[in-house]
């Protein structure tokens, strides 16, 4: 029998391959699953989603703001799911329990809120199972909720926080938990394509802006921790899919009006390796003083 001939090694793809492929890539919600291998991103050392699941368990009415496709929130409950049958397990099978204050136990109430419709079927789906409501709410929109409504409130990468509202719908007492993005967040990538930006934009979300504005709504900020992680994106595709996924990052970004700059940065990360940026995320905690 006549063996083939070995074809040698892939080949690489294409600039238009690599493009036609972030460009169709779905962007709803907040899974960053399809990046696996193609970029890469440092994870905070306070581990928010895990941290969220301990508050969770500790509240009576939560609300999540800005949701995104509920996936952070839905990990949260799946986590403390699982601690609170681990803890009944424990229980049965000892003769000493926990007293009940302290033993971990879904909230009584929990929903969340999300402005882009597509997010919002999305988290809906997710979500619901888990008896959570979804809210449509446009971000800029007061919160369609009473006074005091939520003992804790959280949310992971806000567009924006707005601490009025917050602050009038925490009970006396109660908890805003949240990861924020940090300013400069992956601005090398951001100046890549948009030049130099002006020292107003480049120190927007400040973590001490933030709370100056949380303490004028009447918080009080009792944690604000801060660091700055490693980005690197790999190939062109996984470029595209992520401004077209993070629309702030450069607004109205599209492949057609980028073309130029798109085809030179596939060209030095297949000459010099992956695009190195850097993000930034600060974790709020503060409470409503009573």
């Amino acid at each position: 029998m006549t063996s083939l001939p070995d074809p040698g090694p892939p080949r690489p793809a294409t600039f238009e391959d690599l493009v036609a492929e972030g460009a169709s890539v779905p962007t709803d919600g907040w899974d960053f699953s399809w990046f696996e291998e193609r970029a890469t991103e440092a994870r905070p050392s306070w581990g928010y989603a895990v941290s969220m699941a301990g508050r969770l368990g500790r509240a009576s009415a939560v609300l999540d703001v800005q949701t995104g496709g509920g996936e952070v929130l839905d990990f949260a409950l799946s986590r403390l799911a699982d601690a609170t049958t681990g803890q009944s397990s424990t229980q049965s099978t000892t003769e000493t329990t926990a007293p009940a204050a302290t033993a971990p136990k879904p909230p009584l109430l929990t929903v969340a809120t999300e402005g882009w419709p597509p997010n919002v079927a999305k988290a809906t789906a997710l979500l619901r199972p888990r008896g959570v409501a979804v809210v449509a709410a446009a971000e800029d929109d007061p919160l369609p909720f009473a006074d005091g409504a939520f003992d804790l409130v959280v949310s992971r990468h806000p567009v924006r926080p707005h601490w009025e509202e917050i602050a009038r719908v925490l009970q006396p007492g109660g908890t805003y938990f949240a990861q924020h993005i940090g300013p400069n967040s992956v601005f090398e990538l951001v100046e890549y394509f948009l030049g130099p930006q002006p020292e107003g934009v480049r120190s927007a979300r400040h973590p001490d802006r933030e709370r100056a504005d949380a303490e004028a709504a009447g918080l009080d900020v009792v944690g604000l921790r801060a660091e700055r992680l490693r980005v690197e994106f790999h190939d062109i595709g996984a470029v595209v899919h992520f401004l077209r996924k993070v629309v702030w990052m450069v607004p109205g970004f599209t492949v057609e009006a980028y073309e130029p700059r798109l085809r030179e940065l596939h060209e030095r990360i297949r000459a010099e390796g992956p695009f190195v940026a850097h993000s930034t995320r600060h974790l709020f905690d503060a409470r409503k003083p009573g």
